[in-house]
């Protein structure tokens, strides 16, 4: 009976271990964990010449011309800004300039502190700042007017502040041409009552891979393919959440070519 007993118990035994022999390790798992890697790459502008003295005041729109005041030590339309060379990025020739920006359309770039524009009757969101020759936006409070604006007839007859918390789309814009213009895209965008540090987001969609942006300031884009090339901003709140405010998302294409080829004809 004990020698019966024994042998089941080795059987069982021999049954158990081949069981657990057949069970698939972890590392034998099918599973496989994926990487993704961004095709294109936001990097921090540099510092730029500060500004901080630039202002933008009084403005008016009467018979269909804006005027504005300029004013501030250092800064001046039509000025070639000093560190001009140093960032390798797309530059006016014209020098530096006023961003009017009206509701969602792109912005139209004013050498001029009075200049003819075209605005349809009705309520707006203005946004005007000072920028460098090369694009990028004097960020402070005195270099920028924001405005909800009710126009009839050409010319303003009432406006509000902006409560809203809004992102402003600046650049990139239009077509870039040859190596220096599509090596290095800057990326830069203006807020209106949203802090990236306390309670508001950012995402960029660029071309379909989305990039989170944590700092209000310009940003370099490399990377990008040469055609059409899209980007989507997007304001979020605490939850990351797109926030419900005017023109939310904010989307712009825009172009990138080679340099043309001079075919001898």
């Amino acid at each position: 009976m004990r020698i019966q007993l024994a042998m089941l118990l080795l059987v069982s035994l021999s049954l158990g271990s081949c069981k657990n022999d057949t069970k698939t390790p972890p590392e034998a798992s099918t599973a496989t964990s994926v990487t993704s890697v961004n095709k294109y790459t936001l990097t921090s502008f540099p510092p730029s010449i500060d500004y901080f003295g630039a202002e933008l005041q009084n403005m008016t729109y009467n018979e269909g011309i804006f005027n504005f005041t300029v004013g501030g030590e250092g800064y001046e339309l039509g000025q070639q800004t000093p560190d001009t060379e140093s960032k390798m990025c797309a530059n006016s020739g014209k020098g530096q300039h006023i961003h009017l920006i009206l509701d969602n359309e792109p912005y139209a770039a004013k050498y001029t502190a009075s200049f003819d524009y075209d605005v349809a009757d009705g309520e707006h969101y203005l946004l005007a700042f000072l920028s460098r020759s090369y694009h990028e936006s004097i960020k402070t409070r005195k270099a920028a007017i924001h405005a909800k604006i009710q126009v009839q007839d050409k010319k303003i007859t009432q406006i509000d502040g902006i409560s809203e918390a809004m992102v402003m789309y600046s650049r990139p814009k239009g077509t870039y041409v040859g190596k220096k213009e599509t090596e290095k895209i800057m990326l830069d965008f203006y807020l209106l009552n949203a802090d990236l540090a306390n309670g508001y987001g950012l995402s960029a969609n660029i071309n379909g891979e989305v990039h989170t942006i944590e700092k209000w300031q310009p940003y370099y884009l490399e990377g990008l393919p040469m055609g059409e090339n899209t980007i989507e901003l997007t304001l979020l709140d605490s939850r990351g959440k797109a926030i419900n405010s005017p023109y939310n998302p904010v989307k712009r294409t825009f172009t990138l070519k080679d340099d043309e080829i001079p075919t001898g004809k």
